[in-house]
């Protein structure tokens, strides 16, 4: 089965996803972070009124991951300076280790060849190591790290992690 990929347009695709990240993030994180910033960064980052104005007025485009119809997760990118900044890639548990992430991963590889970009780069929490053993099968090299304060006492602990495409 091959992963569908839609970019997602209107307000109800936008609360559907807002709806999914709700479900992704709490069974996913919890653990790597407390249910607290879970919840906080679902509100600030993950959120219909967010992903409205990423899309609406930072110019992240959002695409639904759909197979057989069916909802399997969600990814966001964005251009940056010659390159695509991979915001989120995100999969239903039942959906993770069916190769549905190389479907998405050359959709981007792809979307950049079309864009003349020159790599995917991305952040990831350091206590991610599942996550952070996939991209690196994929290709994908850390290149830095950084902490970021996003607010109300939380920070993200991330690596930078980049994939040169062209």
């Amino acid at each position: 089965m091959t992963v569908e990929v839609t970019k997602v347009h209107s307000e109800e695709e936008i609360h559907k996803l807002a709806e999914q990240a709700i479900g992704i993030w709490n069974e996913h994180y919890i653990g790597i972070i407390t249910k607290e910033q879970v919840d906080y960064m679902i509100g600030k980052f993950q959120s219909a009124e967010a992903v409205t104005r990423q899309i609406e007025v930072d110019g992240y485009e959002y695409f639904n991951l759909n197979v057989n119809q069916a909802p399997i997760g969600y990814m966001a990118v964005k251009e940056e300076g010659g390159k695509l900044f991979l915001s989120k890639l995100y999969m239903l548990k039942e959906s993770r280790g069916n190769g549905y992430a190389s479907d998405a991963m050359l959709f981007l590889e792809n979307l950049c060849k079309q864009r003349n970009l020159e790599s995917i780069w991305l952040t990831v929490n350091r206590e991610n190591l599942h996550t952070i053993d996939v991209y690196k099968k994929k290709g994908f090299q850390i290149i830095a790290e950084e902490v970021n304060d996003i607010g109300h006492g939380f920070v993200m602990d991330d690596y930078i992690m980049e994939k040169r495409v062209n």
